[in-house]
């Protein structure tokens, strides 16, 4: 072919090319919003528990220091995923099992009002779970934590609710219970914040723990199988800038499974 009838052919070519439709919208995947991400990677873990530790170093949690944590996903639904926060606890001094009493630490106000060990040894309820042997301790465990994330609404108008449920070793609800909040942003495919809602305040005022009336709670997740994956639950409040309460759990390496939390 002589160059005058290359010329008019490769012009032709490219006309046809610039006349090619684009692939309609719909076509292309949509990338996940923050809220779809976030609840596919907290999602990612059903079934799954990892071990812990305290991460912050507020002086008001000292009885936290040093204590194996184990969170356990031991729930799972479409719209819902109930987290176990176990603790392990120190054995009990031979004062506290004589008056048998139950006992609540300023730490413990961070997550709730939930018993320690000494509590739970007065109703019969030290156990020693299998997630314990896999970190290779021994002691009574503290399984009255659970958290509790629930989604609600759809595309950007999703919101998630965090609840606390609290309850003594034979089942029954603690005083201080399901109590949380509702995030009030998008958020980020990691982390959302969850600002103390109406009802809890209204709980908290009844039990006279007025410092909690201004409680952020803060819960990050990596996907499963993303490298150094991590979850935190954190809890801070507004009116006091020195407050900061931290838990870190491990999810690049799973633990066996706990017993079930007291009343599940």
């Amino acid at each position: 072919m002589t160059r005058s009838h290359t010329m008019p052919a490769l012009i032709a070519l490219a006309l046809l090319a610039g006349c090619t439709t684009p692939a309609p919208p719909g076509d292309t995947p949509a990338a996940a919003s923050p809220q779809q991400a976030f609840w596919q990677a907290l999602s990612s873990h059903c079934g799954k528990a990892y071990a812990g530790a305290l991460a912050s170093e507020d002086a008001r949690d000292a009885d936290w220091a040093g204590k194996v944590m184990v969170a356990h996903w031991a729930a799972c639904e479409e719209d819902r995923v109930a987290i176990a926060f176990h603790v392990e606890e120190a054995p009990p001094s031979s004062s506290s099992e004589a008056v048998g009493r139950t006992e609540t630490s300023s730490s413990s106000e961070a997550v709730g009002h939930a018993e320690t060990s000494s509590g739970s040894e007065a109703v019969g309820h030290a156990e020693t779970s299998s997630g314990s042997e896999a970190v290779g301790r021994d002691n009574p465990w503290n399984r009255s934590r659970t958290w509790i994330v629930t989604r609600h609404g759809a595309g950007a108008e999703t919101r998630f609710t965090l609840k606390h449920d609290h309850r003594h070793a034979d089942g029954e609800a603690d005083a201080v219970t399901f109590y949380g909040g509702t995030s009030v942003e998008a958020g980020s495919a990691r982390a959302q914040d969850f600002p103390v809602d109406a009802e809890s305040v209204a709980l908290f005022t009844r039990e006279g723990l007025d410092a909690s009336l201004t409680n952020v709670w803060h819960v990050a997740v990596d996907p499963a199988g993303s490298k150094d994956a991590r979850f935190a639950y954190q809890l801070t409040r507004r009116n006091d800038p020195t407050r900061r309460f931290r838990v870190e759990f491990d999810t690049t390496k799973a633990v066996a499974p706990p017993p079930p939390a007291w009343g599940w």
